[in-house]
């Protein structure tokens, strides 16, 4: 299905027609017989462009279905024609003038009448899901609307400030709720916007993950059998306690429903790669691909649970098909470039930082990637003026987690010698990271990121119980992506404060887990944070057996 063209005179109307076209979208995507391609890898395309063959072979389809919407007041007009790609001939045509509240009767039908031209049998429980009314409430369904277009927009822009859209999108759904209290989708997708803000550091307070779970809960006690519901229930389990078991039954019930739904397929293989079942996880990423074929999100998540393998060629293809889906999408720049790093093609990585476009840096995250990659290449100027133009926070890209700018500065000036400053950015990181512990609670992050700033002013004790403490909040046994971080942490602080046999017994671990994010054959070489172990005969022999594998690899 192809965007549908506003032919609203007034285009504030653009979320209502993105709206009706998504509703579409999703009744579709409930009937099994079909395959229905995400709006995420249509909504670039024209609304009615004069090469449907060449887009039906990039989206794997051969119909398509092409509409508009104009709205006038409380009527609204809705055309729609089904178009076999391959001949240009027209399956089925319609034009609904209706009021608007009876846009839903519409868009049951629209689902029907294209099934039906497509000879695909709805089973009857399809149908009830197909047919379903959402809320009887115009004002209520209007203000709902709002809220998916603005959720929309934090997902598929480079948001300079997500809070704000978040707290548009909250609003508008509130509003709906307000209207219509009996409204289980706006309760169900209001769970999923604040279990996001959540996870994703937009509103870390405890709060947030709380009132995700409360509409969740709501939704479901409207709504039991509710696809979405489901969904954000299992967001909750997932992001709001890492509770996997809940979360996959969850998941596995949403998708009985949507079986054509990718978000559902990518949740699930999401919760598998934090298992560590990343080869169970590759297929599922790989089978939503082919119901979002240009979702650039999809082929980064392909490129970074490759990577934890280190299986970094596939990886950095990967990255590199998520940049041509999107050039714009910040984040497949920074996994590619710290992929290559790990890789140890230094000069490669360079490159793709070198190739961002400018001012494409949500929240520091390429900054940081840049900083990262100036002191791998003891580089402390340029990792300095990397930092310069930063944020105050920066998005480490793990979780949405956050670390203040200053930790880093304090490791580059540190390196350059620079004693009294590196001593003031350590402090000033210190400061920041102990005052969101004290706002937001114990976590994982913020004790690590307190360990490094610990570190950085020579404070032992400190350093190695707070690294320790990030570990045991959150080990790899409960989360290998995030667990490998936080011990890879731990171990170079203990490499500075010559715990080395600790720290080479976690190196050892992490060398043994898919933590190819953070240590690899190559970065045992390269990577500052070992530079206190390099005479350790332990560690020398890691090095050694690196050298050895890569030798039977060759050919």
């Amino acid at each position: 299905m192809l965007p549908f063209e506003n032919l609203s005179a007034d285009q504030e109307n653009a979320y209502f027609v993105d709206g009706i076209q998504d509703e579409i979208l999703t009744r579709l995507a409930k009937i099994s017989a079909l395959k229905v391609i995400s709006r995420t890898s249509t909504r670039r395309y024209a609304s009615r462009p004069d090469n449907l063959r060449e887009i039906a072979q990039q989206l794997g389809v051969a119909n398509i279905l092409e509409g508009s919407v104009q709205r006038v007041g409380g009527a609204v007009r809705v055309n729609v024609q089904l178009i076999k790609a391959a001949t240009d001939a027209h399956l089925w045509a319609e034009t609904y003038d209706r009021d608007i509240k009876d846009i839903f009767a519409v868009e049951s039908e629209i689902a029907q009448n294209v099934a039906e031209a497509l000879r695909a049998r709805l089973l009857p429980e399809e149908t009830a899901r197909v047919t379903r009314i959402p809320t009887k409430n115009p004002q209520a369904y209007d203000q709902f609307l709002k809220a998916e277009y603005f959720l929309n927009q934090l997902f598929w822009t480079n948001a300079k400030d997500p809070g704000e859209i978040a707290r548009k999108a909250e609003a508008s759904y509130e509003s709906a709720i307000a209207a219509d209290p009996e409204f289980a989708l706006a309760y169900a997708q209001l769970s999923y916007l604040k279990a996001t803000a959540s996870w994703f550091g937009i509103d870390p307070s405890p709060q947030t993950m709380e009132t995700a779970r409360t509409a969740a809960m709501r939704a479901l006690a409207l709504q039991p059998e509710l696809p979405e519901a489901h969904l954000a229930m299992g967001y909750v389990h997932y992001w709001g306690q890492r509770d996997y078991a809940a979360a996959l039954a969850e998941f596995d019930t949403a998708r009985k429903s949507l079986p054509n739904d990718a978000n559902v397929l990518k949740a699930m293989a999401r919760v598998h790669r934090r298992q560590g079942n990343l080869l169970q996880a590759i297929p599922e990423f790989e089978q939503a691909t082919t119901l979002d074929p240009r979702d650039t999100d999809l082929a980064r998540e392909i490129g970074v649970t490759l990577a934890c393998l280190r299986r970094y060629a596939e990886a950095e293809a990967a990255f590199a098909r998520s940049i041509a889906l999107s050039p714009e999408n910040a984040y497949a720049y920074v996994y590619r470039a710290g992929a290559l790093q790990l890789s140890g093609d230094m000069e490669a990585a360079s490159k793709v930082l070198a190739s961002v476009p400018a001012d494409l840096d949500p929240q520091g995250a390429v900054s940081l990637q840049r900083c990262y990659l100036a002191m791998a290449m003891r580089q402390p100027d340029t990792a300095l003026a990397a930092l310069a133009k930063a944020p105050t926070w920066l998005n480490t890209a793990t979780d949405g987690l956050l670390m203040p700018a200053t930790l880093w500065r304090g490791q580059a000036l540190a390196v350059k010698g620079e004693k009294d400053a590196a001593h003031s950015a350590f402090l000033e990181a210190k400061q920041a990271m102990e005052e969101k512990r004290r706002a937001s609670g114990e976590s994982a992050g913020t004790e690590s990121y307190l360990a490094l700033a610990y570190a950085g002013l020579g404070e032992k004790d400190a350093a190695l119980h707070a690294a320790r403490r990030a570990t045991e909040l959150l080990p790899m046994s409960q989360d290998v992506l995030s667990g490998s971080w936080y011990l890879y942490q731990l171990a170079g602080v203990e490499a500075q404060f010559g715990e080395h046999d600790s720290a080479i017994k976690h190196i050892e671990q992490l060398l043994a887990a898919p933590a190819g994010f953070y240590v690899s054959d190559a970065s045992l070489r390269a990577d500052p944070a070992w530079d206190p172990l390099r005479q350790d005969p332990s560690f020398q022999k890691l090095i050694t057996h690196a050298e050895a594998k890569k030798v039977e690899k060759k050919p």
